[in-house]
Formats: C-alpha cells, sequence, structure tokens
C-alpha cells in the first residue's frame, strides 16, 4: 500500500504546522493549560476554518466525506505540538456517532455548529469499573411518559466540561443506545478533573435525568455496532497522534545530545547513543506504518472483525513504541528530561496517556488474538 499522504493531504498538515508553530508554542500551550478552561477558543475556531472539524463528516451534512486516512496527517501535527484542544473527541468520537446514528433533524441541529466551531461534543461511554469495556452496563435509560430516564455514571469523559451535548452511551431492554444529554440538564453533575498530559475531562453522574423521546440517537438498542466502529476510528487517529509526539521526542533528543557534551565532546558522538537514537526512529516509522494501515482499514473494511483486528495490532505496536521512545527521551536527556521547563517532559506524558487510551497493550494483544 502507498505510505504517502496525497498532496491535499500535505497541504493541510503543512498549513496546521505552520499555524502551530506561530500560535502554539510550548510556553503558548502552558499558559493554554493554565487557563479557567484549558483550552483555546481561538485555536478551536481556527481548526474550524481550517477545515479540521467537517473533514470525516458527510458531505450530506456540510461535511467534507473524508476518513481516518485523511486527518493522519493533520492528527501528527497536533501530536507533535501537544494539543490540548478535544479535536479527536469531537470528530473521531461524538461527531461520528453523530453523523453516523443521529437523524436528520438531530444532524442538522448539531453538525453545522460542530463544523464552525460554535458546538463541541463529547462521547461519554467508559464506567467506573469496567475499564476498556465499551458496552453500558451500570448505565442505564428506562422508557417513562413517552421519553426516558437516565442513570448511571460515565469516568474521564475527556471534553466533558466544555462540551454543549454529551453523548452517552446507556443499557436499554434489548441491547446499547445512543442518547444526546444536555450537561446542565437537571440530574446530571460533573467532577472535572484534569489528566495527567492536561486533557480537560469529567466523571459524569446521572440520576433520574429526564429526556425526551428524541434524545435518543439512532434507534433503540441497536448503538453496540456503531460505538465499536467510532472507537476503533478514534484509536486509529489517537496512533496518528502518538506518532506526532514520538516525532517531537526523536527531534528534541537528537538536538540535545548535538549540544549536551560530557568530556569535552557531544554525547551524540558516542555510539551507543547513536544507536538508542536509531532505535527511537525505527520504532516510531514501524509504527506509522502500521497507523497508515489501521486507518486504511477502518475506511475500507470489509467487516467488523478485520477492522477491530488490524486496529488492535496498530495499537499494540504504538502502545510498545510510544513506551520506549518516551522513555529513551527522557533518559538521554539525563534529570532534565523530567523538569516542568522542558517539552520532552509534556511529550512522556501525552505518550503515557496514548499507551492507555481506547485499552492498552495488554487489551489490544487478548482482542487480536480472539480475532485471529
Amino acid at each position: 500500500m502507498n505510505f504517502d499522504y496525497s498532496d491535499e493531504q500535505q497541504q493541510l498538515a503543512d498549513s496546521l504546522q505552520k499555524y502551530l508553530a506561530s500560535n502554539y508554542g510550548f510556553e503558548q500551550r502552558k499558559a493554554i493549560l493554565n487557563s479557567a478552561t484549558g483550552q483555546s477558543d481561538a485555536v478551536w475556531n481556527t481548526f474550524a476554518e481550517m477545515g479540521l472539524t467537517s473533514i470525516a463528516l458527510p458531505e450530506a451534512d456540510g461535511g467534507f466525506g473524508g476518513g481516518a486516512v485523511d486527518l493522519l496527517a493533520a492528527m501528527e501535527a497536533c501530536g507533535e505540538a501537544l494539543v490540548v484542544e478535544p479535536l479527536l473527541d469531537n470528530v473521531g468520537l461524538a461527531g461520528r456517532l453523530l453523523s453516523r446514528c443521529g437523524s436528520a433533524a438531530q444532524r442538522s441541529a448539531w453538525l453545522p455548529g460542530l463544523i464552525d466551531g460554535s458546538v463541541k461534543l463529547a462521547f461519554a461511554g467508559l464506567e467506573p469499573g469496567r475499564r476498556y469495556e465499551l458496552a453500558p452496563q451500570t448505565t442505564t435509560a428506562t422508557q417513562a411518559g413517552g421519553g426516558w430516564v437516565l442513570n448511571g455514571s460515565k469516568s474521564v469523559v475527556v471534553g466533558a466540561p466544555s462540551a454543549s451535548r454529551l453523548i452517552v452511551s446507556a443499557a436499554t431492554a434489548g441491547g446499547a443506545s445512543l442518547f444526546l444529554v444536555d450537561p446542565k440538564a437537571a440530574g446530571v453533575a460533573l467532577n472535572p478533573s484534569r489528566t495527567v498530559d492536561g486533557l480537560r475531562v469529567a466523571d459524569v453522574r446521572f440520576e433520574n435525568v429526564q429526556l425526551a423521546a428524541d434524545a435518543l440517537l439512532g434507534e433503540a438498542c441497536n448503538a453496540q455496532a456503531a460505538i465499536d466502529e467510532a472507537n476503533d476510528f478514534a484509536t486509529a487517529l489517537l496512533c496518528a497522534d502518538a506518532i506526532g509526539a514520538m516525532k517531537s521526542a526523536c527531534d528534541a533528543t537528537l538536538d540535545y545530545i548535538k549540544q549536551r557534551k560530557q568530556f569535552g565532546v557531544a554525547i551524540g558522538s558516542f555510539q551507543v547513543l547513536q544507536h538508542r537514537m536509531v532505535e527511537m526512529v525505527i520504532c516510531t516509522e514501524q509504527a506509522r506504518s502500521l497507523t497508515i494501515k489501521a486507518a486504511s482499514t477502518v475506511d475500507h473494511a470489509i467487516d467488523a472483525a478485520e477492522r477491530a483486528r488490524v486496529v488492535s495490532a496498530a495499537k499494540v505496536k504504538v502502545a510498545d513504541a510510544a513506551r520506549q521512545v518516551s522513555q529513551e527521551a527522557v533518559q538521554l536527556h539525563g534529570g532534565m528530561g523530567m523538569t516542568e521547563e522542558l517539552k520532552v517532559s509534556h511529550t512522556f506524558r501525552r505518550l503515557t496517556m496514548a499507551q492507555q487510551r481506547f485499552g492498552d497493550a495488554d487489551h489490544h494483544l487478548e482482542r487480536f488474538a480472539a480475532l485471529t
């Protein structure tokens, strides 16, 4: 298969890289992290103007009808700059579920806002104590009075503190269903926090939340396949984000060992360190190849089993590469590698989180084995 990006994909990535280089430097990023919301509205609006929020949406809904492959180069650029705005969660999870499951009225109500940047969405899927299990169990929705009553809890919902609407998975009689929920509705309680790499998240509690009939997204009891597909789509994008972070770690480490001197010479002249740098680059490139394969499979898979198997293979490789590259980067920087003042320490945190999100290596090894 062709591992080169198309001209259009590369042009988008180049434009995004130029913008981030000018407006999302390390110090600028720290200011965004320390702001009240932990995000920048100006950056988010620029992403929308560039078309990042609409690339993967259907043309019928105002998008460009692209897929995961069309977003890979842009996600790499976001990973390299350590962007904290929840682009992946809006485009790869919540937006994808809404575009695939929503009625015409629901899509027309919310997708234009997602496209122009005025609306943010968040997918509330994971439940306390159930790790990476996507099938809802402890969060339930029951029919009452022509509508629904929602109860339960969701954990670590990325982007929830700033979301206009939550897309919540819940167990209903006969299977999983999805609901559009106003985070400010009566009975919804958010406990916001921040992940180790700076993303704003929240644990969400639903207590007898009254939902109208039109809050149901798609058909009742028939959402699990769409949830699984969106999760695999988002996993491919996360892998691309991790590739960008790994590239940043490799570049920063190479620059450091060229400048840092010991015994009167740059430590980069020591052969053992050169070998370690080469291993970092090889790990990154191998992970990139599998990520492109995963994205292509997500876009064109024959069936769900093939898609899941290839995505799991990529996630295992990316998780292993992220661990090796991030740890080597810190070690080759010495004690400075863990200081707040160096970007490489923040890159280490980003890659640590990338290893865990959407399933760690052990989880995906088990899934791969089950599908092989």
